[in-house]
C-alpha cells in the first residue's frame, strides 16, 4: 500500500514538474504583453503587473498592419485546410479500402518520405515555384495541401479506415453503391473524430508556419501573422512589449480552437487502429 502511495505521488510530481515546463512560459508571455517595457526583465521577476497596460494591445495593431496580416494568414489556412481534409481523406481510402495492384509498396514508399528532411526539398520546391512564376503568391503555400494532404495525414487517415469493418463496404456494394458513395456516405461519416484531427494539426501547422512565407513572400502586404511578429524586432532595439501582447493575440486562436476540439482530438487519436 504504501509502495502504491509512493509510485503514485511520484507521477503527480513528474506531471506537475513537466506541466510546468510548458505552462510558466506562457504565463510568462501573457503577464509580459500588459506590462510596460521597463518591467518585463527586471529581476526577480514581476509576475503581476503594476499597472496593467491592455494599451499594448491597441499599440501593436496600429504598429504594423495586422489587420491585412490576419486576413492574409486566414486565406492560407482556410486553403490549406479544404485541400488537405479533402486530399488525405481520399487518398487514405484509396490506400485502405480499395484493392489494387502495388498498393501496399507505394504506401510502403511513401511512407519511408516521411523520413526524408524538410531541408532536402526546399531548393528544388523554391525554383520549381520561381520558374511558375508563382515566387510572392500564396499558391506555393496552398496548393501542395491538394495533392495528397501530407503523408503523415493521409497514415493517420487510413489507420482509422482499416479499423472500420469491410462489411460495410460490401453490404453498400449490393446495394449498388459506388466507391465515391462508400466513402463519402460511409467513412466520413464514421471517421469524423480522426478527420477533426488531421483539421487540428493541418490549422496548428498552418497559422504558425513560419519558414513556408519567409521563403515564398517578398511583398510586406502579401506577410502573414508570423512573419508579422519580426517587425517587432529591429537591428538595434525590440518593442518587448507590443510584441508580446501581439504574440498573445496570435497564439489565443490556437488555444481556443484546441479547447474546442480537445474532445474530438482525444477520442480520434485512442480510436486510431494500429493494424494494417
Amino acid at each position: 500500500m504504501r509502495e502504491s502511495r509512493l509510485k503514485l505521488t511520484a507521477g503527480f510530481t513528474a506531471l506537475l514538474i513537466v506541466s510546468a515546463m510548458f505552462i510558466v512560459p506562457f504565463l510568462w508571455l501573457l503577464r509580459s504583453s500588459v506590462m510596460d517595457l521597463s518591467q518585463i526583465f527586471i529581476m526577480p521577476p514581476q509576475w503581476i503587473p503594476k499597472p496593467f497596460h491592455f494599451e499594448n494591445f491597441k499599440d501593436a495593431m496600429t504598429v504594423v498592419p495586422f489587420g491585412t496580416f490576419f486576413k492574409n494568414t486566414l486565406i492560407i489556412v482556410v486553403g490549406v485546410l479544404i485541400g488537405t481534409v479533402v486530399s488525405s481523406t481520399i487518398a487514405a481510402f484509396g490506400f485502405s479500402r480499395i484493392k489494387w495492384k502495388g498498393r501496399d509498396t507505394i504506401f510502403a514508399i511513401l511512407m519511408s518520405a516521411m523520413m526524408l528532411p524538410a531541408a532536402v526539398t526546399l531548393i528544388p520546391s523554391f525554383i520549381g515555384w520561381k520558374e511558375l512564376g508563382f515566387y510572392d503568391t500564396f499558391y506555393p503555400l496552398i496548393l501542395p495541401s491538394y495533392f495528397g494532404g501530407g503523408i503523415f495525414n493521409i497514415f493517420l487517415l487510413r489507420q482509422f479506415y482499416m479499423s472500420i469493418p469491410q462489411d460495410f463496404d460490401e453490404a453498400a456494394v449490393v446495394d449498388g453503391a459506388t466507391y465515391f458513395q462508400i466513402y463519402w456516405r460511409i467513412l466520413l461519416p464514421l471517421s469524423r473524430s480522426a478527420v477533426i484531427v488531421v483539421a487540428l494539426f493541418t490549422f496548428l501547422a498552418s497559422w504558425n508556419d513560419f519558414m513556408g512565407p519567409l521563403i515564398y513572400l517578398k511583398s510586406d502586404s502579401r506577410f502573414t501573422l508570423a512573419l508579422g511578429l519580426q517587425m517587432f524586432q529591429g537591428s538595434y532595439n525590440a518593442q518587448w512589449d507590443l510584441l508580446m501582447a501581439a504574440s498573445t493575440a496570435v497564439v489565443l486562436p490556437c488555444v481556443i480552437v484546441f479547447l474546442i476540439g480537445q474532445r474530438f482530438f482525444l477520442e480520434g487519436i485512442t480510436l486510431t487502429g494500429l493494424k494494417g
